[in-house]
């Protein structure tokens, strides 16, 4: 069956002719929609585990013998209290915040056409435009909350169980717990840029697809696809002109200096996916004929409506992206790995000689460089892959002879490698070093760096 499009004001006109009362405030819709979600079990339960939950997990992982070392921040959880929230905001961008998104703004539309109760809410409202304000702006609220729980908790319970230590970037530098505390905020405010997208992409299943069950799964299945897309050997410029890179591009924050360009994009980018899949929805909204009881979504005006738009704009900033900056293949070459590589053992070597007790040397008198090969000389060293490896060189004050260490390199698309050292073994082989805070591996043993992709940060 076919929906009759009839403009908005002529809608709105009947209703006023029926009910011949004033329209209802603003701010008591958006109160009233509020109290309606919160007051549903699933809900509650979702905002209980959100700031209850993280808590306990961090304390109790950061307890744990073994790490989850695969995880972005994971090896320093036994540290620092600050790497506890930065594995919590990796696995929310992941699955959490798309769930989330799904269970809040995915059927705050469809439930009313599941219920059959459009006609009242419209006759108590008086206004479509107002019902889609409301509805829009508790689903946000909620999300907000929700995201707000999982930083808090997951912040308390990994300084609690922790402290409040200074933690290691992706450089290798050590970051005061003030300045930690600062770009840990700032990585939970970025994310909120793709979970607005996400919550956007959840308005616009579920206004287009009625009492169907695919709308609540719209955030689910579109982040999921782009996460995937990540994990493929795609141009730099398409992986960056998905709003799902912002749920990673947070981790410049911690290099010095500062990865912003790719943070940025990311932002502006999931914030055009959010007004557009917003209006979207608003102009299906505001257009639908509520007097069809039977109304139950169309699948032509699905695509035609929902999904091209949005293809659209991804051709957009694909091209945006690709003209404005100098991102080429996949953004991961030779020069950038040894660069990072470099950096990085500089900052955790004088780490460890602060930890063994040695005389006190500083990176610019190490003079660390690095040589890296994709497998062999044969092969162009460029793109992902776990066959890097990498020979560091560095110098000591007062010896003529200089150090050598040779790193296995396992780099992923989107820039992230780990370094797993390869000998010698009284440099960068396995050991404990203790600690004030106890025994801890030996730094130069294994650690996470960070290509940027599309290199706007200035050298030196």
């Amino acid at each position: 069956m076919t929906a009759t499009l009839t403009p908005s004001r002529e809608q709105e006109q009947e209703y006023e002719q029926v009910t011949r009362g004033p329209r209802v405030p603003v701010t008591r819709v958006c109160r009233f929609e509020f109290v309606k979600l919160v007051s549903q079990w699933r809900i509650r339960l979702l905002v209980l585990a959100c700031w209850i939950v993280p808590a306990l997990f961090v304390a109790g992982v950061s307890q744990q013998a073994t790490l989850p070392v695969d995880t972005l921040f994971g090896r320093w959880m036994h540290a620092s209290g600050w790497a506890g929230p930065l594995v919590m905001l990796g696995f929310a961008g992941a699955w959490a915040l798309p769930l989330l998104t799904s269970i809040v703004a995915g059927d705050v539309f469809a439930s009313e056409d599941r219920l059959g109760t459009w006609r009242q809410l419209l006759v108590a409202v008086r206004s479509p435009r107002r019902i889609f304000v409301a509805k829009a702006a508790a689903s946000l609220t909620v999300l907000l909350l929700l995201v707000a729980g999982l930083a808090v908790s997951s912040t308390v319970g990994g300084l609690l169980a922790v402290g409040n230590q200074p933690l290691v970037g992706l450089d290798g530098h050590l970051l005061a717990p003030s300045d930690a505390a600062v770009q840990v905020l700032l990585s939970w405010i970025c994310v909120l840029a793709p979970t607005l997208a996400l919550a956007a992409l959840g308005f616009l299943g579920s206004v287009t697809l009625g009492r169907s069950p695919m709308g609540l799964l719209v955030p689910v299945l579109v982040s999921l696809a782009m996460a995937v897309a990540q994990m493929l050997p795609l141009p730099v410029a398409v992986r960056v002109a998905l709003p799902s890179y912002a749920f990673i591009s947070w981790n410049g924050l911690f290099t010095g200096p500062q990865q912003l360009g790719p943070l940025l994009i990311g932002i502006v980018v999931s914030l055009v996916w959010a007004v557009v899949a917003t209006a979207l929805a608003y102009l299906l909204f505001v257009r639908r004929e509520f007097t069809n009881p039977t109304h139950d979504g169309s699948g032509r005006r699905a695509i035609t409506v929902g999904v091209l738009p949005l293809v659209g704009v991804a051709a957009v900033s694909f091209a945006v992206v690709a003209a404005t900056t100098s991102a080429t293949g996949s953004g991961i070459d030779q020069n950038k790995v040894q660069r990072s590589v470099a950096t990085a053992f500089a900052h955790l070597y004088r780490m460890q000689t602060d930890q063994l007790n040695r005389p006190a040397v500083t990176e610019a008198q190490l003079k660390a460089t690095a040589a890296c090969n994709k497998g062999s000389t044969r092969v162009a060293a460029q793109g992902p892959g776990n066959d890097w490896r990498c020979v560091v060189t560095w110098h000591l004050p007062g010896v003529e002879a200089s150090g050598q260490a040779i790193y296995q390199l396992d780099v992923t698309p989107d820039g992230r490698f780990m370094a797993d050292g390869d000998g010698p073994k009284e440099v960068n082989g396995y050991f404990l070093v203790r600690t004030p805070e106890g025994d801890a591996p030996n730094p130069l043993w294994q650690f996470d760096g960070n290509v940027e992709l599309l290199d706007t940060t200035p050298k030196g």
